[in-house]
């Protein structure tokens, strides 16, 4: 079956945006190195251990932002293949500024537990409940939210 044709809508990370999260990230890795070498004492070796986890986060962040995440009629998924959670799961979507959400995203409850994942900048999941968001434009995260509730909803078709 071709994937493109059912889906409703797919949102990414731009480029600026990605440079932005990575870089952030890595200048921070880079800026706790440097104090190892500033300080001679049982810190620079916290400091050492944070600044390398800075740049594994940076790296990871980066490549994870390559992939997309896609809604279709019957799922959320990566671009990549793995299926978040199927519609027919999803409980609510929350979108509230008091929401435990990603920057510039949504949570999705969902009514069975999916597992856990975490893709930097994207996507957290864990147990009921889907994090979208980070990096990605908000404007197009709101478009998901609301047509991820209206394929919930069953009133899909009044907007497409």
């Amino acid at each position: 079956m071709d994937q493109s044709e059912d889906t409703i809508l797919t949102i990414a990370a731009s480029l600026p945006r990605r440079v932005l999260g990575a870089g952030s990230i890595a200048g921070l890795g880079i800026l706790l190195l440097s104090l190892v070498f500033e300080m001679q004492n049982l810190w620079s070796l916290a400091f050492l251990v944070a600044g390398l986890v800075a740049l594994v986060v940076a790296i990871r962040l980066w490549r994870a932002t390559e992939d997309t995440i896609v809604l279709t009629r019957t799922e959320l998924r990566t671009g990549s293949g793995r299926v978040l959670t199927e519609i027919s799961n999803v409980e609510g979507v929350d979108r509230g500024a008091f929401a435990f959400k990603p920057s510039n995203g949504f949570l999705v409850k969902l009514k069975e537990p999916r597992g856990a994942g975490w893709s930097p900048g994207l996507w957290w999941q864990r147990g009921r409940f889907i994090g979208v968001g980070g990096v990605v434009r908000g404007g197009e995260a709101r478009g998901m939210a609301e047509l991820l509730t209206a394929a919930k909803d069953g009133t899909l078709d009044k907007y497409l």
